[in-house]
C-alpha cells in the first residue's frame, strides 16, 4: 500500500464545494474519479478541509491510501496524468509520498484563508467572482485595531452558521493572526488560526468591514464574543472572495 499527498489548486465558482455530497459536482467528486481510472481501483481521498460552494483554494491538500501493485504510475507520472485528466478550474501543484499514517485533515497544524476585496469604484469585469466588489473607503487601521480583539482563543459562536452550531461539541478556537494588505484597488484579508468554523472567516471580515464602516465597535466584538451573540458580529460575506491559502503541518 502507498500513501500519497496531493496539494492541488482549484476554482471553486462551478462545485457545490469540496466535500462529496448526493447532488454531486463537487471538487472530491470530480479528483476521485480522475485518480480511480489512472490507478485501475476505486480511490477515495481525505481532505484537509470543507469548502463551501464557490469558494476557492490556492493550496488544498488531501491524501490516499491505494494499493500500488494496481498502478504503474510514479508520482511524477500520476501528476502529470492528473492534470491532463482534471478540468481546467481545478489543478494538481505537488504530489509525494508519505508515511501511511499521514492524514491530510488530522495532522493539519492550522490554516490560513485569504478574503479579497475590489475596492475599484468601477467594478472589474475580470476579478468578479474572485473578489468582492466594495467601492467605499475602507479604513484598514480602524479594522486592524478592531482585529486585535478577535486573535486569541475565544468562544466564536457569534462568528458561526446558525445551523451549524447544533452538530458542534465547542465552538471554541484559536485564531492565531489577522492581516491587511492592500494592493491598488485589492484588499486583502489573511485569517489565520488553529481551526474554523462554518463561514467563520466570511463573518469576521464581514465584522471588520462593519467596524469600518462605524456600524460595529471593538466593545461590539468584545460582546459578540463574550455572548455568543450572532447579532452582534458583522454580516456573512459572500463565498466567491474566500480562499483556502495555505495549510500548516
Amino acid at each position: 500500500m502507498k500513501n500519497l499527498k496531493f496539494t492541488i489548486a482549484y476554482n471553486g465558482l462551478a462545485y457545490n464545494g469540496y466535500q462529496s455530497q448526493p447532488g454531486g459536482n463537487t471538487v472530491q467528486d470530480k479528483v476521485e474519479s480522475a485518480l480511480s481510472k489512472l490507478m485501475n481501483q476505486p480511490v477515495k481521498i481525505n481532505g484537509c478541509s470543507r469548502t463551501d460552494a464557490g469558494v476557492h483554494a490556492r493550496e488544498f491538500v488531501f491524501n490516499t491510501v491505494y494499493d500500488d501493485t494496481k498502478s504503474g504510475i510514479d508520482e511524477n507520472g500520476l501528476m502529470s496524468a492528473m492534470n491532463g485528466r482534471l478540468p481546467r478550474d481545478i489543478s494538481v501543484l505537488a504530489c509525494e509520498k508519505v508515511s501511511e499514517s499521514f492524514h491530510a485533515r488530522f495532522d493539519a497544524k492550522g490554516k490560513e484563508y485569504l478574503y479579497l476585496l475590489d475596492t475599484s469604484s468601477v467594478r472589474n469585469v475580470f476579478s468578479e467572482g474572485f473578489a468582492l466588489h466594495y467601492p467605499y473607503f475602507a479604513d484598514t487601521d480602524k479594522m486592524l485595531s478592531a482585529a486585535s480583539e478577535i486573535i486569541g482563543t475565544h468562544d466564536f459562536a457569534a462568528f458561526c452558521k446558525a445551523e451549524a452550531k447544533e452538530h458542534l461539541k465547542t465552538t471554541v478556537r484559536t485564531v492565531n493572526e489577522i492581516k491587511i494588505i492592500r494592493k491598488n484597488n485589492l484588499l486583502e484579508f489573511y485569517v489565520s488560526g488553529e481551526g474554523f468554523l462554518h463561514n467563520m472567516v466570511r463573518i469576521i471580515v464581514g465584522t471588520l468591514i462593519y467596524v469600518s464602516e462605524g456600524k460595529r465597535s471593538p466593545e461590539d466584538i468584545r460582546e459578540a464574543l463574550k455572548s455568543g451573540d450572532r447579532k452582534m458580529a458583522g454580516k456573512t460575506l459572500p463565498p466567491y472572495g474566500l480562499y483556502l491559502n495555505r495549510v500548516f503541518y
